[in-house]
């Protein structure tokens, strides 16, 4: 039996930062099944749907895995990246026009071939409808400062704000999209329990 592979320990830095300080960390590239949409997330069918895709794939990958590799490893937690076209009209009280990335880290032994077998098993066993819109993709984050947050998510806009203060007395600037990584199940946690990684990538102004 292979040993149990924990991504999280072995990536440490970036899925167990500190409640209290923000942390910059140097994101690698990292590889990712993926669904792309828009709308709440509260109340979008796409949404929900991606979801039951994402990680329909992601545990017959590791059972795939597994049987083909050799490689055994818990998998990882839902993540999300959040949009709008317009970033100077993004609310986090109007989730309507919200556009969203859906995301479940894959380890690098983890091929395109692998992900299409997995695919291709679970389309013939269960009829869902996310499940043409998963891509295999990478993410090339580099420099992010990330908190944890805990509490509901209605409640985060005051910890996004903080991280952007940070990032602005680091004389730094935003580069690409909020990212929040979801280490609670929401629908066994109480909404004042729920564990949630708040990121943002930035760069630092150069002359300073």
């Amino acid at each position: 039996m292979p040993n149990k592979i924990d991504f999280k320990k072995e990536l440490n830095e970036l899925y167990a930062p500190s409640s209290k300080e923000i942390s910059v960390v140097k994101v690698p590239k990292l590889n990712f099944l993926s669904i792309d949409g828009k709308g709440d997330p509260n109340t979008s069918e796409d949404y929900k749907e991606a979801i039951e895709a994402l990680f329909s794939v992601a545990f017959k990958i590791k059972f795939t895995a597994k049987k083909e590799l050799d490689k055994d490893y818990a998998v990882m937690p839902l993540e999300g990246l959040w949009w709008t076209e317009n970033m100077s009209k993004f609310s986090i009280n109007d989730k309507s026009s919200w556009l969203w990335k859906a995301l479940i880290m894959q380890p690098d032994f983890i091929t395109q071939k692998i992900y299409q077998k997995a695919a291709n098993e679970v389309k013939a066993k269960k009829n869902l409808p996310g499940l043409g819109k998963i891509k295999l993709e990478t993410l090339d984050e580099g420099l992010s400062a990330q908190i944890l947050y805990i509490g509901p998510f209605s409640g985060e806009k005051q910890t996004i704000q903080r991280i952007h203060d940070f990032i602005q007395e680091q004389a730094g600037s935003l580069t690409q999209k909020h990212h929040e990584i979801y280490l609670s199940d929401p629908r066994k946690t109480a909404p004042e329990k729920l564990k949630t990684i708040i990121r943002q990538p930035f760069k630092k102004q150069l002359n300073q």
